[in-house]
């Protein structure tokens, strides 16, 4: 997690940081719908390799945004979620959506 200090001035600059990359916000999007295992994100996002979403749900943990679950189980179970700051981007992640929805239906026009 960055401290105060190493954080962008910007506030923009500081959320697109935490959750800029197409492959962040994609997870996002899956785990504001429900709790999902790796195995189920990884086919939910198409085009996304196992080392980027590996490395990208090691930085969202970092930064405090999801929450990984280890069940002990055999084989391991494991379950990510999205904690409370990460719901807080819910409003955001909405705006962006019909957002997009504007924008393609105002293209086929």
């Amino acid at each position: 997690m960055l401290t105060k200090e190493e954080m962008p001035a910007c506030p923009v600059a500081t959320t697109v940081q935490l959750i800029g990359s197409k492959w962040k916000l994609l997870i996002m999007r899956n785990l504001l719908a429900e709790t999902q295992r790796f195995g189920e994100l990884k086919k939910s996002i198409p085009g996304i390799s196992q080392k980027v979403l590996t490395d990208s749900l090691r930085s969202m943990e970092e930064d405090g945004i999801i929450t990984r679950k280890v069940y002990a189980e055999v084989p391991p179970r494991v379950e990510y979620s999205l904690n409370e700051l990460g719901e807080s981007m819910r409003p955001i992640i909405s705006a962006m959506e019909q957002w997009g929805t504007a924008y393609k239906n105002n293209q086929q026009n």
